[in-house]
């Protein structure tokens, strides 16, 4: 059978002119005024109308080929996406025309939601029948949120980051990790929150930190609706309030630099902590590090060969390969802001 790995990402645009498409592709179907649309277009505007997740998966992509040269599978790597180009149909008919019969999506996404796995699903079911007779069948790889290929060099960027305080401040330093919030209504048929808070729990200890708080950021939706709280930039203020003097922020709810990260915390978050005085350092996201990599690889490994042991760490568990019929429920959509 000729195998492939599948690059399943959310897609982003890369100029100023792709923006608006780009934004209507992930607002399609949705009750989203323009308005709101427009100025969600802003944030793009404000980086040169660039998402940096393309280049991210590009360079992951190179990364991840240039592991699988050196240790196997010897498989070809694709790349498709949700809402900008390589869209992901486009993408299985390329896999359709090469021949290829059976692909391991890896979603750049570690958490199970509705919007970070099961639709993702959805958009692999909507593609293949797209593409139709020779399309091959495509099988997405496990949530990896507690997999120490990601654990590792979050931890290991957050324990950096607290270095760079002065040592007599360190111990009286926050710890924020942050996650993009989703709806109440929909973190409830999911294990979002439970899976953040262990990835906290484990991200912390290995950091040798104790104290910390799981907060969340890029809220939408109507104001009647409740969403994940607390606000990052509400817990700031606390913190300020407080007396805190330095901050470390994680988004560990995010894999790479999505624009999210560069605009909500990079520019807001920053921008608040500089107004209040306080010191503010965002940890990195873990991108394309090498443990990263061959975390990819072997997830890839471990669902091609079922009698290979499921690696995580903490205690919840290794997410199941096949998610079960009834989790990320669907959510009702009222007004929502488009996840970037």
């Amino acid at each position: 059978m000729k195998e492939a790995i599948l690059i399943l990402s959310f897609g982003g645009p890369e100029t100023e002119a792709d923006v608006i498409p780009f934004l209507e592709n992930v607002l399609r179907g949705r009750n989203v005024p323009r308005e709101r649309m427009m100025e969600v277009s802003e944030h793009y505007m404000h980086f040169g109308g660039k998402s940096p997740i393309n280049d991210h998966n590009r360079e992951l992509i190179a990364k991840l080929e240039a592991l699988l040269k050196q240790e196997g599978p010897a498989l070809p790597v694709y790349w498709g996406n949700r809402n900008w180009h390589p869209l992901l149909p486009d993408t299985v008919q390329q896999m359709a025309a090469d021949g290829i019969e059976k692909a391991y999506a890896f979603v750049t996404s570690a958490y199970s939601s509705y919007s970070g796995c099961r639709q993702y699903r959805e958009n692999i079911a909507a593609a293949t029948l797209e593409v139709g007779a020779g399309a091959p069948e495509i099988v997405k790889i496990r949530p990896f949120y507690n997999h120490p290929g990601i654990i590792e060099p979050v931890a290991e960027d957050v324990h950096s980051s607290f270095a760079q305080i002065p040592a007599e401040r360190r111990d009286h330093a926050a710890l924020l990790f942050t996650a993009h919030s989703i709806p109440i209504s929909m973190s409830e048929s999911c294990n979002y929150v439970k899976q953040l808070e262990d990835a906290c729990r484990l991200v912390a200890a290995k950091a040798c930190r104790t104290k910390y708080k799981l907060v969340y950021q890029s809220r939408s939706g109507p104001p009647t609706q409740p969403w994940l709280e607390p606000d990052v930039l509400d817990t700031i203020k606390q913190l300020h309030s407080d007396g805190v003097k330095d901050v470390v922020v994680c988004p560990i709810g995010f894999l790479s630099d999505h624009m999210e990260v560069l605009y909500d915390l990079d520019a807001e978050a920053k921008e608040l902590a500089d107004k209040l005085g306080m010191n503010f350092i965002r940890s990195k996201t873990a991108g394309s590090d090498p443990h990263l990599v061959q975390m990819i690889r072997d997830l890839v490994e471990e669902r091609r060969n079922p009698q290979l042991p499921r690696v995580f760490l903490g205690n919840l568990g290794p997410c199941p390969d096949v998610c079960p019929p009834n989790c990320c429920s669907a959510p009702q959509r009222p007004t929502a802001r488009p996840s970037t």
